[in-house]
């Protein structure tokens, strides 16, 4: 690979000034007998750690960015371990930020291609795996260092062990912990430089924040994602069994992390500490010259390192406390955080299926593997599961009802197919979209049956409150649908269930570990049971992860197929309501007067307007929402074997049918003594915008709010106008009005409201209140306040002008032609009363 010093040099940037950059000329190749002194030539004003330091504090002000990364890769080549050692803390700090988010550091997050290019590509290489930063921590590690990392910002549920003297799960912080020094506040881990790098690491993308008005970031274009990658794909290999070697250094290859003598009289921590390197050459020393065996460290760090910090937010616990509708709220991941998670979960599955045929059979004998073939066997069940399956559970219950849960979805979905990500399903490529699930992934799902069927359940939960019509949420439920239809997953799921309910001869006991020692002695494998019938797997699965007292719903149990018919219910019902609104936009939109296209015209009667992402999105987005639900509603009946007839009963029940028109209908009510009473599935219904009342304004049409075709102005003057007026000719209007004869019919068309009769009280509330509301006789000028109104006018006198028709004779006509159309409305009127009596 290209090295990073020699990348950069090639770029030429004007604004840089590249061409009149000038650094001291060092050749990798010219032997130096003294690295000080070579060092000391190099950089002839830093001949002390201190100054080294504080001249790199002050170019991290005062030079560019890519200069400073070029500045610092020969202070990496140049200077010995010694004076490095001072440096790296700084180093780690300035590039990601300090652990309050004070500082930002290099913004990983927020540094994406499109926009800084040359920085991220800087940032990138500078960073990469291979890259000159690696090359300083195995620099370090090769000496031994050891730096202070404050516990107090490890996640809470480890913080909360340690602060309590109990010693966590993960071997990652066994024979780490130490007192404070003298004066000092607070527990802190000693970590050698790869550990406390990757603590700083995986800690940024929790402590950093975005700025204030950052525009949206991409993830998969930021420089964080795409570190993440590189590092999951060099320390998680899945090709062979050997990481790639360390690069090159003066201190040559860094051996495995030694045991560190613990300085809290913990019995715990007391113990010594054997890594997995260790513990696989005391028992096989034909090994010894495995290239892995040297690497494996890397490996077991740097997964625990990003399932501590990322996942490890919820114990189980706290996940129980979490349940109590009083809880406080808890950690809560962003999304660029799932998406994070999720992409680790996808290298997990590659990692652990890229095991050969011979090597993932559970007979193998574990000497007959390398170091890092074991762990690919054990990593995802020992390391992930349990934080993985609360973490989950804390993000069904507590993620907003919208659009955004996607991200948690898929990274949910990636868990449970790990199909997917195994070898001959990658080399088949598309073709194998309908292939049935392999029964040599039966013993996967019923290990992680929790987070088939639990999580399953939490989703159903989830779907019954969401607006079924958006698209968005439409995709979700066929998303998990179609997973969990394809052929033999739901039989390996039903028979995991079924072996998980069968009777129990024993229930093996959780182990609390307090102030006791662990029961591995240092690696993760010596912990892992041995091969164990499948009932007894799928049960220590339940109890570890939901505790012994747990209540176990089955998936194919009459509660969940109760919800599951419920969901299909819903389905229906939104496939109709999703294909109304749509005839409605159509309707709405051909039967607008050409006014309307400018604005000037309400949406209807009452100026009101009911909308959702469908009229946004067009007739395409109806298209696929119905595709969507229609396909869901195949896939949930293939999985619960839902068969046409119940479908139907359910449709009928749930009173999805259409009346006369086929398009409105009226929340599900009961009639009470009052009138309408909304049932629960009523207010369902209406809080998800499946159904509504047509409501209409039933108060004083003068006294209604001022609508966005008016102008507010000119409504109030005509209001006062009109006032003036009702108050000055009261008496005569009223004395018109009583008239029996067609003057009488044609003052009463034009100055009474039409009678509350005629409308439909839809709040049995406003029946007291109508005997109050009848208004005598009064002149409403309000609608010569309306743009539609005025624009008709002068539409009329521009046309009237065309024909040599002067103002005057044009607002005759005008008025001539409106007296004309009342006489008849009030003809019809009268008319319509007399068949009425």
């Amino acid at each position: 690979m290209t090295t990073f010093r020699r990348r950069v040099a090639e770029w030429r940037l004007p604004s840089l000034k590249w061409a009149t950059l000038r650094v001291p000329q060092w050749s990798p190749k010219t032997a130096a007998p003294d690295p000080a002194r070579q060092a000391a030539m190099a950089f002839p004003h830093l001949q002390q750690p201190s100054f080294l330091l504080a001249s790199l504090k002050t170019d991290s002000i005062n030079k560019p960015f890519a200069q400073r990364c070029q500045d610092l890769v020969k202070v990496i080549e140049d200077f010995p371990a010694k004076e490095l050692h001072t440096v790296f803390p700084w180093l780690v700090e300035s590039i990601f930020g300090s652990l309050d988010g004070v500082l930002p550091g290099w913004n990983l997050r927020c540094l994406q291609g499109r926009v800084s290019p040359v920085e991220h590509s800087v940032a990138v290489e500078f960073l990469d795996p291979g890259g000159p930063m690696m090359k300083l921590v195995y620099k370090l590690q090769a000496e031994d260092y050891k730096f202070d990392f404050p516990v107090s910002y490890l996640p809470g549920p480890v913080k909360a062990s340690i602060q309590e003297r109990v010693l966590p799960d993960s071997p990652l912080y066994h024979n780490k912990v130490q007192l404070p020094p003298t004066g000092g506040l607070g527990l802190y881990l000693a970590l050698n430089p790869f550990e406390y790098y990757m603590f700083f690491f995986a800690l940024s993308l929790i402590t950093q924040k975005p700025p204030p008005g950052a525009l949206h970031v991409r993830t998969s274009d930021c420089a964080y994602f795409i570190l993440v990658d590189r590092y999951l794909a060099w320390f998680l290999p899945t090709e062979g069994s050997v990481l790639p070697p360390l690069p090159s250094s003066p201190g040559g290859p860094s051996p495995s992390p030694a045991p560190r003598t613990p300085a809290v009289p913990f019995a715990s921590y007391g113990l010594h500490h054997t890594s997995l390197l260790k513990r696989h050459i005391s028992h096989q020393t034909s090994v010894n010259a495995d290239p892995a065996s040297h690497e494996i460290w890397r490996t077991e760090t740097l997964l625990q390192v990003f399932v501590e910090m990322w996942l490890h937010h919820y114990s189980l616990e706290m996940y129980q406390k979490m349940q109590s509708p009083h809880a406080k709220e808890s950690f809560m991941p962003t999304e660029e955080h799932v998406l994070v998670v999720r992409l680790l979960l996808k290298h997990l599955h590659a990692f652990a299926n890229s095991l050969r045929p011979e090597q993932a059979s559970p007979s193998a004998h574990s000497h007959a593997a390398s170091p890092l073939e074991e762990f690919k066997r054990a990593a995802v069940p020992r390391f992930v599961q349990q934080k993985l399956y609360l973490f989950l559970q804390h993000c069904f219950g507590h993620w907003p009802l919208d659009a955004s849960f996607r991200a948690v979805l898929e990274m949910w979905l990636s868990y449970l197919q790990p199909w997917r990500y195994a070898p001959e399903r990658q080399a088949a490529g598309s073709d194998c979209q309908a292939r049935s699930v392999s029964e040599r992934w039966a013993p996967f799902v019923q290990e992680n049956l929790l987070l088939y069927t639990k999580l399953f359940l939490g989703f159903l939960s989830r779907a019954l409150r969401t607006d079924l019509v958006s698209p968005k949420n439409a995709l979700m439920v066929f998303r998990v649908a179609k997973v969990f239809a394809q052929p033999n997953l739901a039989e390996m799921i039903q028979w995991g269930e079924q072996l998980f309910l069968e009777p129990e001869l024993g229930i093996p006991q959780r182990q609390h570990r307090l102030f006791t020692a662990p029961s591995f002695t240092g690696s993760f494998l010596s912990s892992w049971p041995p091969a164990v019938t499948d009932a007894s797997k799928v049960k220590s699965h339940v109890y570890s992860l939901e505790g012994q007292d747990c209540k176990y719903t089955p998936m194919f149990g009459p509660e969940v197929r109760a919800l599951v018919l419920r969901l299909a219910q819903l389905i229906t019902q939104a496939k109709q309501t999703a294909k109304s609104l749509s005839d409605q936009c159509g309707e709405s939109a051909a039967g607008r007067p050409f006014l309307s296209w400018l604005g000037f015209y309400p949406a209807d009667a009452n100026g009101s307007y009911a909308g959702n992402d469908l009229d946004e999105m067009g007739q395409d987005s109806v298209r696929k929402t119905d595709e969507y639900l229609e396909k869901a509603l195949e896939y949930l009946c293939q999985v619960f074997r839902l068969s046409e007839a119940q479908l139907a009963q359910l449709t009928l029940a749930l009173g999805t049918t259409q009346d006369e028109n086929g398009k409105k209908q009226l929340p599900d009510c009961v009639v009470g003594e009052d009138g309408l009473i909304l049932t629960p599935l009523g207010r369902y219904q209406i809080i998800s915008g499946l159904r509504r009342f047509d409501i209409e304004y039933q108060g004083d049409w003068e006294l209604q709010p001022i609508r966005s075709y008016e102008i507010a102005s000119l409504v109030r003057a005509l209001f006062q106008l009109s006032s003036a007026i009702n108050r000055r000719f009261a008496g005569q209007m009223a004395a018109l009005c009583s008239r029996a004869d067609f003057l009488g019919s044609f003052c009463r068309y034009h100055l009474l409201e039409p009678g509350l009769s005629g409308r439909r009280l839809l709040s049995p509330v406003g029946r007291g209140h109508a005997a109050n509301r009848s208004r005598g006789p009064r002149l409403s000028l309000r609608f010569l306040g309306s743009y539609r109104t005025l624009l008709s006018l002068l539409l009329a006198f521009s046309v009237a002008s065309l024909f040599c028709v002067g103002p005057l004779l044009c607002a005759l006509l005008l008025v001539l032609g409106y007296v004309l159309y009342a006489v008849a409305m009030t003809l019809l009127t009268e008319r319509g009363k007399l068949h009425q009596l």
